[in-house]
This record gives C-alpha cells, structure tokens and sequence, in this order.
C-alpha cells in the first residue's frame, strides 16, 4: 500500500513548457510566450491521497462534445498521481487531446491503443509515462485509431478487446485508477470502454443542451449494464465550466444535483482560461498554473473521488 498521508507529498515541476511535437511555422524556433502578470508560479506540494481496495476503472464519457470529457480525464488522473497513487490512462480519442495534455507523443504511427485494439498487443508494449507526475502512465492514441470504428465490425468479440487487454495489464502491473477517455460518441470504441470500466465517470457542462446529452447516455448506460457489463455503475458526476456569473449555470448544477444526488461531486469545476490554455504547452492546468481556481478544484474533486473509493482500513486510519 502506499506511505502513510500525513508524510509523504510529491511536489510539482514547474510550468509551462511547450509540447514537444509543436513545431514552429517555417522553421523558426518558437516564440517565446510571457507569464500572464499577476499570476503566480512555482510548485505546490500536494498531500498523498488514500488508495483503493482495488483497481477503479473510470470510464469518462458524455456523446456530447465539448463538455469536458478530456480535460477531466487527464487532470482528475494527474492529481490522484501528484498524490502518491499509481494512474493509467487510456486515449481511446482518435484526435489524441489526452495524450497532447499529459506531454506524450502521438503523431501518426505512434503505437499505441490501436495496436491493442486491432493488433491484439499488450497495453504495457505501449504504455509511456507523462512527464506531468510520478507514476502517471499512458497509453496514447493517434490519427490511427480513427479506422478501428470500422475494422473492429467484423471482428468476435469485437466490444471485449479492451476489457482483455486491461486485465492482463493490471494483472502484472499495480496501478490503483484507470481512466478511459473517449471520443464524443457511442460507438465501437465508447463500447469497448463501457465494457472494460467498472465505474463511470460523467462530466456535465453546467449549460442546457448538456443535460439532454445526459439522458441519452444513461439510456445506454442500461443497455451495456444489461448485456455486457453488469459490474458497471454510474459512480460520479463532475459539473465543469460552471460559471457562477450566470443563473443559468445554478439551476443546471442543481437539476443535476436533485437527479445524481449521490453522485455529484461536491466540487464544480469554474470556466478558467487557464485550463483551456494548458494542453497547448501539452500540459495539465495543475502543472500549468498550480494556483489558478481550475488547478485548485480538479485537486479538490480528486480529493473527493480518492476518499469516496479508499479502502477501509484506510479510512480507519485517517
């Protein structure tokens, strides 16, 4: 298990750094790009987190796009991992945006959760570890990925090919949490995410047209808890881009927190500019600006995942 919390904390490099797969235009060296005034810098130490039983599998999913999906995944898995624990995570995204914000490679022919799905290779073949915390590994995904939609149809067993290859992985490799990004869909590839994850994690923009979203997920969320994945359960709802200027922004929060009591993470998520300015530096907002109100509240939300699932003795011993 790991060191007790009170003694151990990881401290975070700082930022930012730029990608290294961005390329300056005509070959010019890239432009130098100023800290924004007034913001401070620096790394902060975070207190190590509480470890589960076993092994959470999240499966981070919303068909909508644009609610967060990615940008929760990656900084959800690089606080948990800032925190002492033991984090994969899984690109199942042909567009790479998880792999770009955790500084992992993933230009075209970069092995990776292709060759897992369609190749049938090991997940630790092409595992790489993100520079952004100790313990944080990734499998990546590139442009590749989009055509396993299609090869995957005539495949057997075709939603199973992931749930094979993480079990195999987690058996010889200790990690504590799983999160499987995926694209803005229910196909082929959300499927074999619905059916490797045990947990799933929804991220719900606090705007009108993410709750219709919702209520389509949740309907397939039944129908792979019928059929294939009777394990899988609705465990957390993050609220993300919450503006609290806006009346509107309330009463989403509160509609989905009168229907996912339970579930609801206690912690919102604010609309930052400096998270949306991270992956650009193939960066987390929590090594980008560890002090901005975005970096501040995916701790916090990690802090309420990580205690929600601890294991007993480790609660008892808090």
């Amino acid at each position: 298990m790991r060191a007790d919390a009170s003694t151990k904390a990881f401290v975070r490099p700082p930022g930012p750094r730029r990608a290294k797969f961005d390329e300056a235009e005509e070959g010019l060296p890239p432009v130098a790009e100023p800290s924004p005034a007034g913001v401070p810098r620096g790394t902060r130490a975070v207190a190590s987190l509480p470890a589960p039983a076993a092994p959470r599998v999240f499966v981070v999913a919303n068909q909508k796009g644009g609610v967060g999906k990615t940008t929760t995944s990656v900084n959800l898995a690089a606080a948990l991992a800032l925190g002492g624990l033991s984090v994969l995570v899984i690109d199942l995204d042909p567009q790479g945006n998880a792999s770009t914000a955790l500084g992992v490679e993933h230009s075209p022919g970069t092995p990776g959760t292709y060759e897992v799905l369609i190749g049938g290779s090991a997940i630790a073949e092409h595992v790489v570890p993100s520079p952004e915390a100790p313990g944080l590994q990734v499998l990546p995904a590139s442009i590749d990925l989009a055509a396993a939609e299609i090869e995957l149809v005539s495949v057997v067993a075709r939603e199973n090919r992931l749930l094979r290859a993480l079990r195999t992985y987690l058996a010889g490799h200790p990690t504590d949490y799983v999160f499987i990004d995926c694209p803005p869909s229910l196909g082929l590839l959300t499927l074999n995410a619905l059916v490797a994850a045990n947990e799933i994690l929804i991220p719900i923009q606090c705007e009108y047209y993410a709750l219709e979203g919702v209520s389509q997920l949740m309907r397939t969320i039944n129908l792979v808890t019928g059929e294939l994945n009777q394990d899988l359960r609705l465990t957390t709802v993050v609220l993300t881009m919450f503006d609290a200027r806006t009346r509107l922004a309330a009463q989403v929060a509160q509609e989905v927190r009168t229907h996912f009591a339970a579930e609801t993470l206690p912690s919102v998520i604010p609309r930052s500019v400096r998270i949306s300015e991270a992956p650009s530096y193939g960066q987390t907002v929590l090594t980008y600006h560890p002090d901005s109100a975005g970096a501040v509240s995916y701790l916090k939300a990690a802090q309420e995942i990580a205690l929600r699932g601890a294991a007993p003795t480790t609660q008892e011993n808090r």
